[in-house]
């Protein structure tokens, strides 16, 4: 009996104080509604109130406000979930509504009995969940716990199908896609970290895991590649470059799956290797340049950098042997270095020293921000504890997957499979973060003059 009183009067007491927070809420699906006040740091911090609740005029360039408008920079309404953002932009939140009458035949489970309306139960974690029912089958509702409160669709009292989470402290949001109580889909999440920096992250989860951007590859993208030795022979019988047939034909198996349309892109900028360490050059480097200019395609260089040398040394090889013209993109330094190449230079410390050494020596000899070029993992074991070249310098990335990497990028390789009509073999694929307009922005700011 003790069982039963307790069944009946904790739910109730949940359902009382829950009453409290749900207010009259509305339904408006993917949409989501206005934030009703602005009670946690999320809402506070990131200023995204309706306009009807401010009352002093708006902080300007609060950490969320940069990450959207940073998104925003580089998306437009061809992206997936870019109605979602600006929704979230202008201080929409995903709620549900819900009938606060609760007949006292669906708090909690009755033998031979099918819930139908409003029900407060307890999930199998001890959760309180109120929201619903359909045929004894919980449709819509919203779950409380210690840690935050969700939103939305549920199937046997599982986030599922689109919902929102918030968490208590207000550090977190969620929107999107949920599949067997976990984000899975598409989703977007405004984070704050340890370091209390706030993170926004649009794309694909998998079991709570987020994935990445998928790009979606169209004619309005820009494309690039970059070009060494290797695109002028097969074996030992030198190849020339067609330089008046260049088209890209191929974005690679992976990124195959993620066209729109065909593949026939121009080729809007190309990268040549100009130098290795303090002693390599590429032969057809000059000839190369030459061509791409003389065919009206945006030009830059890349040094790739080797542990065996410093940085000064490697800095002053590059300037000697490369070009740097009015209108060339920035020059590229390509670091790629195994965990044992830096073991060997001196560990990590020692290897970023000697890149902030070429980097200033380049800058100041061509007046402009030369670009790192990493990969993935290098990003995530080393590149990510140097706060100020992420900061201070563009990032190039080679990341071979359907996902876009989720750093604040110039270019993007996402592949090495690439064909492109006029170069022989595999070509690298490049993408530049942005549209045309970002482009010629990019173009107009970062240019050598």
């Amino acid at each position: 009996m003790k069982k039963i009183l307790f069944s009946i009067l904790f739910p109730l007491a949940a359902l009382l104080s829950a009453s409290l927070w749900m207010g009259r809420i509305e339904f408006r699906g993917h949409e989501g509604t206005e934030v009703r006040g602005c009670e946690n740091r999320l809402c506070a911090r990131s200023n995204l109130v309706p306009p009807h609740h401010r009352t002093t005029a708006p902080p300007k360039n609060l950490e969320i406000n940069k990450e959207i408008g940073y998104y925003m920079e580089r998306h437009n309404m061809q992206d997936e979930g870019y109605e979602m953002v600006v929704a979230f932009a202008g201080g929409k939140r995903h709620q549900v509504s819900i009938d606060k009458h609760v007949s006292v035949w669906n708090v909690g489970r009755w033998k031979g009995h099918r819930r139908e309306g409003t029900a407060l139960a307890l999930d199998s974690l001890g959760r309180t969940v109120v929201g619903t029912c359909r045929n004894d089958s919980l449709t819509t509702g919203i779950r409380v716990d210690s840690t935050g409160n969700y939103t939305g669709d549920f199937h046997k009292e599982k986030p599922e199908g689109h919902g929102a989470y918030t968490s208590t402290d207000g550090k977190g949001y969620y929107e999107g896609h949920w599949a067997n109580g976990r984000r899975n889909g598409f989703g977007l999440a405004a984070e704050t970290n340890a370091e209390d920096e706030m993170n926004l992250r649009v794309g694909i989860w998998k079991n709570d895991r987020f994935m990445g951007e998928r790009m979606l590859y169209t004619t309005e993208r820009i494309y690039g590649i970059d070009i060494a030795k290797y695109q002028h022979s097969r074996g030992r019988r030198p190849l020339p470059i067609l330089w008046d047939k260049l088209r890209i034909t191929s974005v690679g198996k992976r990124g195959s799956q993620n066209v729109s349309g065909t593949v026939d892109y121009p080729v809007s900028f190309v990268y040549i290797k100009s130098t290795e360490g303090t002693t390599i050059r590429n032969r057809f480097y000059l000839k190369d340049y030459t061509e791409a200019r003389k065919h009206g395609i945006r030009t830059g260089a890349y040094h790739f950098w080797s542990i065996r040398s410093s940085g000064a040394q490697q800095a002053q090889w590059f300037i000697r042997n490369t070009l740097f013209r009015s209108g060339d993109l920035p020059p590229v330094l390509d670091v790629e270095p195994t965990d044992a190449q830096i073991k060997i230079m001196g560990g990590e410390e020692e290897l970023f020293a000697q890149i902030r050494t070429w980097l200033k020596m380049v800058k100041r000899y061509c007046g402009v921000k030369p670009i790192l070029y990493v990969n993935q993992m290098f990003v995530n074991k080393h590149l990510s504890k140097q706060t100020d070249l992420k900061r201070d310098y563009g990032v190039w990335i080679a990341r071979y997957s359907e996902y876009k990497p989720d750093v604040k990028l110039t270019y993007w390789q996402l592949c090495s499979d690439g064909h492109v009509a006029g170069i022989h073999g595999n070509v690298d694929i490049n993408v530049f973060n942005g549209y045309q307009s970002q482009f010629e922005t990019f173009l107009e700011e970062t240019t050598i003059k």
